[in-house]
C-alpha cells in the first residue's frame, strides 16, 4: 500500500503548492521580456512543438528545490532526463510549463503542474494556472485523502442551477450534437484537469499524453469527487496508478508511461467513453 501519512501527505501537499507558486512567478516574470524558442520536432509538421527558455529555466528551479528538499526523491520532468532518485518509490512528475505553444504566443491559458507519486499512485498535486475561477493566476492543490484547495483554502464552488449546459474539454473527432455538453479545448492538458477539478469543466477527454502532462491534475480530480479512466488494451478502465511502461522495448520505466485518459463527473465520463 502507498504511504499515507496523513501528517506527510500534507507536507508534500504544501510544498508542492510552494513549489508550483514559485514556477508561476518565474512564467509571469518572463512575460515582461524576450526570450529564445526553440522546437524539438523536424520534418514535414515542423514547428508544433516549441519550447522555450522558461521551460528550461522553470524545470532547473523545480529540480534545485527538490534536491534541497528531497534529495532521495525521483524526478520526472518534460525538459531534463536526469533522474536523481531512479528506483525510488516517490517520484515527482514535474511540467514546467504544459501549454508552451499557448504560452510562446502569449495566449494566457498554459500551467505548472507537479505531481508526487508513491509507486506510481498519486498521493498529492498542484497546478499553477494562468487562469482560474478566481479570474487571476493561481494554485490548485490536493493531496490523498483531502479535498481541493485554492491557493491554500479549502475550495468549493457550486454550480449555477440556472446552467442548463456545461462545458467539457473534448477531442477535436467529437461530434457536439452527440455529447450532453459545450466542447472547448485549450491547450494545456493540466489546465483542463485543474477547471475539471474546480467545477469549471465538467470533464475532459485527452488523446495519449504524457505522465507528467497529468500526474499533478489526475490527483486534483480525485480530491475533487471526480472518476478518472485510463483506455487500455481492454477498453476504458477506471485509472488506480501510473504504471511503467517501455516505448523502445527496454525496461519499463515511469517516465515512459503515455496514455489516454477521462476525468469529469459520472455523467461526462460516460459521454465520453462512448466517443
Amino acid at each position: 500500500m502507498p504511504d499515507q501519512d496523513p501528517d506527510r501527505l500534507d507536507r508534500i501537499e504544501q510544498d508542492a503548492a510552494e513549489i508550483a507558486r514559485i514556477a508561476g512567478a518565474e512564467i509571469e516574470t518572463a512575460l515582461g521580456r524576450g526570450f529564445a524558442v526553440a522546437y524539438k520536432d523536424s520534418g514535414p509538421e515542423s514547428f508544433r512543438d516549441p519550447v522555450s527558455e522558461v521551460d528550461h529555466d522553470v524545470e532547473r528551479i523545480v529540480r534545485a528545490k527538490l534536491a534541497e528538499d528531497y534529495p532521495g526523491h525521483d524526478v520526472i520532468g518534460e525538459e531534463s532526463p536526469e533522474r536523481p532518485g531512479l528506483g525510488e518509490d516517490w517520484a515527482w512528475a514535474i511540467d514546467p510549463i504544459d501549454g508552451t505553444s499557448n504560452f510562446v504566443n502569449g495566449l494566457p491559458l498554459f500551467a505548472a503542474t507537479i505531481g508526487v507519486l508513491h509507486r506510481g499512485v498519486p498521493m498529492a498535486g498542484a497546478v499553477w494556472c494562468s487562469a482560474t475561477h478566481a479570474l487571476r493566476p493561481g494554485v490548485y492543490s490536493a493531496r490523498r485523502g483531502s479535498g481541493l484547495s485554492f491557493d491554500g483554502i479549502p475550495y468549493r464552488n457550486p454550480p449555477n442551477p440556472a446552467v442548463r449546459r456545461r462545458l467539457a474539454g473534448v477531442p477535436d473527432l467529437a461530434d457536439p450534437a452527440s455529447l450532453p455538453f459545450d466542447g472547448r479545448k485549450t491547450g494545456s492538458a493540466a489546465l483542463e484537469c485543474a477547471l475539471v477539478a474546480a467545477g469549471l469543466l465538467q470533464g475532459a477527454r485527452f488523446k495519449p499524453l504524457n505522465l507528467w502532462d497529468v500526474a499533478g491534475g489526475v490527483c486534483l480530480a480525485l480530491a475533487a469527487g471526480c472518476e478518472v479512466w485510463i483506455r487500455t488494451g481492454g477498453g476504458w478502465q477506471r485509472f488506480e496508478r501510473f504504471e511503467p511502461m517501455s516505448r523502445d522495448g527496454g525496461a519499463k520505466d515511469l517516465r515512459d508511461w503515455r496514455g489516454e485518459m477521462i476525468l469529469g463527473s459520472r455523467e461526462a465520463a460516460d459521454a465520453m467513453r462512448r466517443l
